[in-house]
């Protein structure tokens, strides 16, 4: 390097971040692949969102409003909640990362579980504050560890409830208990798969009534709108207010926000999406604990499938792409013996089944 070169380096924390990989679409050489990979509504989005989607797309000349006032509004009316107390963003994820940039920074820390959504840290690290992760106990969120984990320079708690990749849950009388236990830290609670619970609100009524707790949603599961990236965060004005300074005036396009505004409204596919992946979440985790490979109870829309170790679980993974089928490995996530498997329609569902039972049979033999 010559005397008038200069090394230009990030942010510290940058280089830290290990690039998010999402669940694959493609096995090489094999045709009509299942994809079982992303906790994608197998269904798809309402044919009303669908519609919207297509009216939206003759005004793509035009800029979309900057404040979001129609889907605001609709999500304030379907769940009963204060409008100007929600924020949207591209994914749940663009208000996680507002949240880490908002609030966290060097010298402050960004607290989250063992099996937690992987963009707390990547998030935490981009923000140049420190994540810090806490074990679970068998899979499901301790309350306690979170408790003693945090000190005087947490800012963020992450609490994914349910949890992404483990699908289990902790109650909201709990989470109220870490909230008020840490009043300096922002508690989050991300629902993502809220939906998929019976008479479960995300958290909303705890981020209604307490300043230091803050809620995320997605339309990216149970809608079926992965494709066209759009969230929704929702907390006390204060923190609506600091989040909204940061955010791009035009973070969501007219397609996003006519598509997603429709999905909100159109309560009987959701309904019918809600009692189709109940019942085949039972009926699949019945299927493989009979063929040997057990499963926690989850409450989302998929099925962490545990094997006996890390080389059965690559193994069978490797023998599912044989088959067109393709599931999450989830090592990155602490889970090197497991892989989370969707819960697509119910010939997807019986399909992962057959093939995994094929699977354990033909090991079982070869011992």
């Amino acid at each position: 390097m010559s005397q008038n070169q200069t090394t230009i380096a990030p942010q510290p924390g940058i280089m830290e971040i290990s690039l998010y990989e999402g669940g694959a679409s493609k096995v090489a050489g094999v045709e009509n692949v299942v994809k079982l990979s992303s906790n994608e509504n197998p269904f798809g989005p309402s044919d009303k969102a669908r519609e919207a989607v297509i009216r939206a797309a003759h005004g793509l000349h035009r800029y979309p409003n900057t404040d979001h006032a129609g889907l605001r509004g609709a999500i304030g009316e379907v769940h009963g909640l204060d409008p100007d107390r929600i924020i949207c963003g591209v994914g749940s994820d663009e208000i996680i990362h507002f949240l880490c940039q908002a609030y966290a920074g060097p010298g402050t820390e960004v607290l989250f579980t063992e099996h937690g959504f992987l963009m707390y840290r990547i998030s935490a690290h981009a923000a140049g504050a420190t994540p810090v992760q806490v074990a679970e106990r068998d899979r499901v969120t301790d309350i306690d560890a979170l408790i003693a984990g945090a000190t005087p320079r947490t800012r963020l708690i992450f609490v994914a409830n349910p949890n992404n990749p483990t699908g289990t849950m902790v109650g909201l009388p709990e989470l109220e208990r870490l909230a008020r236990a840490v009043p300096q830290a922002i508690l989050v609670v991300d629902a993502a798969y809220a939906e998929y619970v019976g008479d479960y609100d995300g958290g909303a009524e705890l981020a209604t009534r307490l300043p230091n707790v803050f809620m995320t949603r997605t339309f990216s599961k149970i809608y079926g709108l992965g494709g066209l990236r759009v969230g929704w965060g929702y907390g006390p004005r204060e923190i609506i207010d600091v989040l909204n300074r940061i955010r791009g005036p035009f973070n969501l396009s007219n397609v996003a926000l006519e598509g997603a505004e429709a999905a909100m409204r159109d309560r009987e596919h959701i309904a019918r999406c809600q009692a189709e992946n109940a019942r085949m979440r039972a009926w699949l985790a019945e299927a493989l604990a009979e063929k040997g490979v057990p499963s926690d109870t989850s409450c989302a829309n998929f099925i962490l499938a545990r094997f006996a170790d890390a080389e059965t679980a690559g193994a069978c993974d490797e023998y599912l792409k044989t088959q067109g089928l393709i599931v999450r490995r989830v090592a990155g996530y602490g889970l090197p013996h497991c892989l989370r498997i969707t819960i697509g329609d119910e010939a997807s569902c019986r399909r992962v089944a057959h093939v995994i039972g094929q699977y354990m049979a033909e090991r079982a033999e070869s011992r």
